[in-house]
């Protein structure tokens, strides 16, 4: 069981060709897999982590509802925002600076073969990092992610999560909102969900601009933590 993570930060990149990259390593941890089964071989599967920041864009799970996007085609253009519909769970969310993305290309059979306990494992990544801002935040019954105030009528989410698995491998993951432009939700009814607001970390602790690269290694640690990995960099 390889529990060695290649963490990659990949800075801004285009959602298409991170959407792409991604697609690429989970072909390649698949193809191993299938070759180990095949071939009775024992071939160690690579994990990845992607850490990247996107340009506005829409993106829409497989199960999503296109009415929760407002915007037109040529709506999108004019605020410089794209749009995909892609192959992920959950519904539709908004992608942009500002905010931490990450997404975790792992084999769960060098960790664990549990889906729900990888979201739950993923929630508590970001709990446990907004915790060390002063953040009281955690889970709401049926909606995956992270958020804030939980049964009254101010809770919001900050941080949408989404994954795809076959085979036991995952990809896609979360999107934490730092100093994200909560203006850009506007335009959409996030994940689908009617009445409840969004928020930013920066929001929430009332200052204009949160440092993200600490974010990005209390993400980390708490991940190695869960998972009980460990990061390399090539």
């Amino acid at each position: 069981m390889n529990k060695n993570i290649q963490l990659q930060d990949l800075g801004l990149k285009g959602y298409k060709e991170t959407w792409e990259y991604q697609e690429e390593l989970f072909k390649g941890v698949v193809d191993i897999k299938i070759r180990n089964r095949r071939e009775d071989a024992n071939l160690a599967t690579p994990n990845y982590f992607l850490l990247v920041e996107h340009p506005h864009v829409y993106t829409l799970g497989k199960s999503g509802d296109l009415s929760n996007l407002l915007l037109s085609e040529k709506q999108l253009e004019a605020k410089g925002a794209t749009f995909y519909k892609i192959n992920r769970g959950g519904d539709i969310t908004y992608h942009g600076p500002g905010q931490i993305v990450g997404y975790p290309i792992v084999d769960l059979e060098n960790f664990f073969t549990d889906i729900h306990k990888y979201l739950r494992f993923l929630e508590e990544v970001i709990i446990l990092t907004l915790e060390e801002y002063g953040i009281a935040c955690g889970r709401s019954e049926g909606e995956t992610g992270v958020w804030l105030d939980v049964g009254t009528p101010f809770a919001r989410k900050i941080c949408a999560m989404g994954v795809r698995a076959s085979r036991w491998v995952t990809m896609h993951g979360f999107a934490l909102n730092v100093n994200a432009d909560l203006g850009y939700f506007d335009n959409i009814i996030p994940c689908g969900i009617r009445g409840k607001a969004v928020t930013s970390l920066n929001v929430e602790l009332g200052v204009e601009k949160v440092n993200e690269q600490e974010v990005k290694e209390k993400i980390l640690k708490h991940f190695a933590d869960l998972f009980a990995a460990k990061f390399v960099t090539s």
